[in-house]
């Protein structure tokens, strides 16, 4: 194991900051700890691949802060596939725009295991999506036609297109970083 300084221990080394000298790496690092999600540990370790870790900063970065489904629902939806990865890491991290949006520990608990109680509150169409997240980690044989048909009723198919990359590529990522041991900062 590696220390890195209130990250916990990586099997990976990650890069001390001053090593990262690519301005547009650095940029996609102060965007990621500016939204809280990464901090600045998954960039510096992805980082020891330059030409992989610029697109792939891009691409976490676009699918969860931007895009046509709410920020706050793919939140509840990363800290899920983290909690099914059991990524300590990226569940441990909050993103700040949805913090400022007023989504609360409370609303990502009953996103991770209560969504389906009406009392929670939550939308059928964010049921839906989270019902998606579930699937796709725990039986992905279930999403058939007769589910994207239901899911037609709710989001658009480029919505549809939207969140299966995010719950694909997050929980990727997430299984990825549990693999390095990587944990989230105290």
């Amino acid at each position: 194991f590696i220390e890195d300084g209130g990250c916990g221990m990586t099997f990976v080394a990650p890069l001390p900051r001053e090593a990262i000298a690519d301005p547009e790496m650095r940029e996609l690092m102060a965007q990621g700890e500016a939204l809280g999600v990464p901090d600045d540990l998954f960039p510096r370790i992805v980082a020891r691949a330059p030409e992989q870790a610029k697109p792939l900063m891009r691409a976490l970065l676009m699918s969860h802060a931007q895009g046509d489904v709410d920020h706050r629902l793919k939140e509840i939806m990363r800290i899920l596939l983290a909690r099914f990865a059991n990524d300590k890491y990226f569940a441990g991290l909050r993103s700040r725009k949805a913090l400022a949006m007023g989504l609360t520990e409370q609303r990502i608990d009953d996103g991770c295991f209560e969504y389906e109680d009406a009392a929670k509150g939550f939308t059928e169409a964010e049921k839906c999506a989270l019902r998606y997240a579930d699937l796709m980690f725990l039986d992905a044989s279930q999403i058939d036609k007769a589910f994207y048909d239901a899911m037609k009723q709710h989001w658009s198919e480029a919505q549809i297109m939207e969140l299966g990359a995010f719950i694909a590529f997050h929980y990727g990522m997430q299984m990825f970083m549990r693999s390095l041991g990587a944990k989230a900062p105290a």
